[in-house]
């Protein structure tokens, strides 16, 4: 695409995404500030629609960008950099919060939110590769014990033990250091697997473990929390009430972003998904910006962006980015995990 074009496509793209409605040759060399002739606009603009990345309804209409002119917007910005200032604040808002990764997933769902203007979705570490990074046991009463089993990725679980004969804590402390020392970041099939090895009150402990990761691992695909449905209602696409209806019956199913976008990549980094990236979604017209997060090795999460496919690409993809980089980087710290300087970076975050 020819310079030129690429200033049109780029003023047709931004002021519809700001006023929703169809874009005037007239406004675009407005808004240019090209010294042209109205005449060269319209045959840029011809050019635009005869690629296809724009649509008009007819030949004195207004410009509507389509799909492939809004995936070439998306590719060509080079300045996706959340502004300072809104860094430090959104950093801000996630240290006021207590330490748990539940409170900063519910954080993240409204920060997002509001800074889009758009309905966001964020999951929880994904566990089906869940492994056991401490076990712990507490003597309550001389036959009962607490089991409490900590997961990387955040996850805690607890459960009572009945034990045939009475234990004191010294030797429930040697027998978790035992447990940990061979069950120390184990998967649920590897533990499955190893379980043989084990009899009596051992065999009961890894058979209680078992338990406690398969049930997170059912409940995992239910935790997903989201917000701002809300600002659909504002958006022109959502007028229709199908459309909406649709939305808030998925988001009272706790299922948006697995049924617009069944499969989520799996890698790093801000991916945007829009038209026939999405063209089995059954809401229409919409677009996707997403993002992993968490650390190399462990459970992940995913935040997303969803809202029409005329949304503001180049501030919902800083903006997710980095409260994406926030979430690894609080994780990394709740472990006690050395922090590499380049992490972020090597995340396109």
């Amino acid at each position: 695409m020819k310079n030129r074009s690429e200033i049109v496509l780029d003023s047709i793209i931004r002021q519809y995404i700001r006023k929703a409605s169809p874009v005037s040759s007239g406004s675009v060399l407005e808004d240019c500030g090209l010294d042209i002739s109205s005449a060269t606009i319209r045959n840029d603009v011809m050019g635009l629609e005869q690629e296809g990345y724009i649509i008009r309804p007819h030949y004195a209409a207004g410009s509507i960008p389509s799909d492939k002119g809004y995936r070439h917007y998306v590719e060509s910005l080079s300045d996706t950099e959340l502004p300072s200032d809104e860094q430090f604040l959104i950093n801000h808002l996630f240290y006021q919060v207590e330490d748990r990764l539940e409170e900063w997933l519910k954080l993240a769902t409204n920060v997002l939110a509001q800074r889009t203007q758009s309905v966001v979705v964020v999951t929880s570490p994904h566990v089906s590769s869940a492994r056991v990074k401490q076990i712990q046991l507490v003597s309550i009463q001389s036959n009962i014990v607490l089991l409490v089993l900590v997961l990387h990725g955040s996850k805690v679980k607890q459960q009572l033990i009945n034990s045939e004969q009475a234990m004191d804590q010294r030797e429930l402390t040697e027998i978790a250091a035992g447990l940990n020392e061979t069950l120390h970041s184990m998967s649920l099939e590897q533990i499955r697997a190893a379980q043989t090895k084990y009899e009596d009150f051992e065999l009961k402990v890894v058979r209680t473990v078992l338990h406690l990761m398969e049930s997170e691992y059912n409940n995992s695909f239910q935790e997903d929390m989201y917000d701002g449905l809300g600002y659909l209602y504002e958006q022109p696409e959502f007028k229709d009430s199908k459309r909406m209806a649709k939305m808030i019956e998925l988001a009272q199913r706790r299922n948006i972003l697995k049924t617009i976008l069944p499969v989520i990549p799996y890698d790093y980094g801000v991916k945007v998904f829009i038209g026939d990236d999405l063209k089995d979604s059954p809401v229409p017209g919409c677009s996707v910006v997403l993002s992993r997060y968490g650390l190399p090795n462990e459970p992940l999460g995913a935040i997303a962006v969803i809202g029409p496919t005329r949304m503001d690409y180049q501030r919902n993809i800083s903006v997710t980015g980095y409260v994406a980089s926030i979430i690894s980087v609080l994780v990394t710290e709740l472990y006690g995990i050395k922090t590499n300087t380049n992490y972020l970076k090597e995340r396109n975050y």
